[in-house]
């Protein structure tokens, strides 16, 4: 796009170079910039783009957006603004086409659920002959093509370029999941969804917010971004609930186990293959059968069955779609015959998932797991509690330590514990867990999920606790 074209009637000072320049792409991070970009010298979290502009321009940065002129920077136009961050949102949506307005697009948000609540939409969309695109912790997908996912809800930018790919694409729909920081930062402001979903609200990422009522205002800003023409689809069964629906002007579809929902679930029956129920929405009741495990899985597929009902496809038309779901990578993955991977990061979640194994068949129920460094350190204890309270046996483990020493983290999730067994090496808490077992007992390997490496202090190695696992129990059935 021309460069005068796209800062057209902005308040932006240009300063040494020309406007009238072709511009290839924008870009936030000198370290993916392409030559005929224009760099956005961006202040964020972590860093400031301005001491990375010299950088952008040798690798081929034509112009450059920032705060304050630099009279020694040669090879490319600088535009100067005193708010970087709100004309790169504009020139954003401007140099992409505001993509999110070509398609049919939800945002997901909630501590616990939005991973399998993407993929679950996704599935009927692409099920019912809608090609759709996702954006999430795991990756994000266009059609065929996939992408390493960096952060669950990216930056602006990354969106719009990505959903911008999936207008190219063909695709009608987008499903996302938006984080609580993604949308504290503002990195989805100026979406236009269509849906939004709300799963439930649980202790996770105190870190960063403080207080449960900061984390629940940060949730709300989603649903007080939807228009009038939009919809919120609400789980009725968390308390949070009304606190959403009050933000929004948008018609509210609400879902649960709570037969006063709008849409809920009835005559649940869950076994250690699926889950078995009835999907009730207004007078009309379809039988379900579910791949995944649990009743909270049971809540996410309503979640996405609800989606589907406010684009106005029937209830029998969607149902029955969901015997074919394959599943989502880390969330309750089978390895081998007795070991399961989970995400499970929060104490809500581990509870969820430990209470869900505990209904099984099995003998005994072995746990390993641990808290991520540089995160919400109140959580700890209490998820050591809940391991010890709902497994037999509890293997406490590393999990991303970060900056943190792993042993002083484990000592802090056994605060409060009885003698738990603590082995900061995961390869080996694995094995441990393993060589202890049974082919009767059930293992949960919790925290990390997908995730395909491990973050130290000084390096990230990988590390794929699905792979590890496997590894193992080839070794020892040799």
């Amino acid at each position: 796009m021309n460069l005068k074209k796209l800062i057209r009637d902005l308040p932006i000072e240009i300063y040494k170079g020309n406007r009238n320049i072709e511009i290839g792409d924008l870009s936030f991070d000198s370290r993916k910039v392409k030559p005929g970009d224009l760099f956005i010298a961006q202040k964020g979290v972590k860093g400031d783009g301005a001491n990375f502009i010299q950088e952008a321009v040798q690798i081929g940065a034509v112009a450059i957006l920032t705060k304050y002129p630099d009279p020694f920077l040669e090879g490319a136009t600088q535009l100067i603004t005193s708010d970087v961050k709100e004309i790169a949102r504009i020139l954003a949506f401007r140099f992409y086409h505001d993509p999110s307005k070509h398609l049919f697009t939800i945002g997901i948000t909630g501590t616990n659920g939005k991973t399998t609540i993407n993929y679950l939409v996704a599935h009927l969309f692409q099920e019912i002959g809608i090609k759709t695109g996702l954006l999430g912790t795991v990756e994000y997908s266009i059609g065929d093509s996939c992408f390493d996912a960096e952060l669950t809800t990216p930056e602006l930018l990354t969106t719009l370029k990505y959903m911008a790919m999936m207008v190219k694409a063909r695709c009608l729909a987008a499903t996302m999941e938006v984080s609580s920081i993604g949308l504290d930062l503002g990195r989805t402001q100026g979406i236009d969804f269509d849906v939004g979903v709300f799963t439930n609200l649980t202790q996770d990422h105190l870190d960063y917010h403080k207080t449960m009522t900061a984390y629940a205002t940060a949730k709300e800003k989603l649903f007080a971004s939807l228009k009038p023409s939009a919809w919120a689809v609400i789980c009725k069964d968390s308390p949070y609930a009304p606190q959403m629906i009050k933000a929004t002007e948008a018609s509210v579809l609400t879902y649960g186990l709570d037969p006063e929902a709008d849409l809920y679930a009835d005559v649940i029956r869950l076994t250690s293959t699926h889950s078995e129920f009835s999907v009730c929405h207004n007078h009309e009741t379809v039988p379900c059968t579910l791949p995944l495990l649990g009743r909270f899985n049971v809540n996410n597929s309503l979640a996405a069955i609800g989606v589907l009902l406010t684009k106005g496809y029937a209830l029998s038309q969607i149902v029955p779609l969901l015997a074919a779901f394959k599943g989502v990578p880390g969330r309750l993955e089978r390895v081998g015959g007795n070991v399961i991977v989970d995400h499970a990061h929060t104490p809500d979640a581990l509870q969820t998932v430990l209470k869900t194994l505990k209904e099984l068949d099995h003998e005994k129920l072995f746990l390993v797991f641990g808290c991520g460094g540089d995160r919400d350190r109140t959580k700890r204890w209490q998820m050591g509690l809940i391991g010890e309270k709902f497994a037999d046996h509890v293997i406490l483990t590393s999990d991303n330590p970060r900056s943190e020493d792993p042993f002083k983290i484990c000592q802090e999730i056994a605060a409060k514990m009885h003698d738990p067994i603590i082995e900061i090496d995961r390869y080996k808490a694995i094995e441990k867990a393993i060589e202890s077992s049974s082919p009767k007992d059930l293992i949960l390997i919790a925290g990390k999920g997908h995730e395909s490496y491990q973050v130290f202090s000084h390096q990230t190695v990988p590390f794929d606790d699905r792979e590890i696992a496997a590894k193992i129990m080839e070794k020892h059935s040799c």
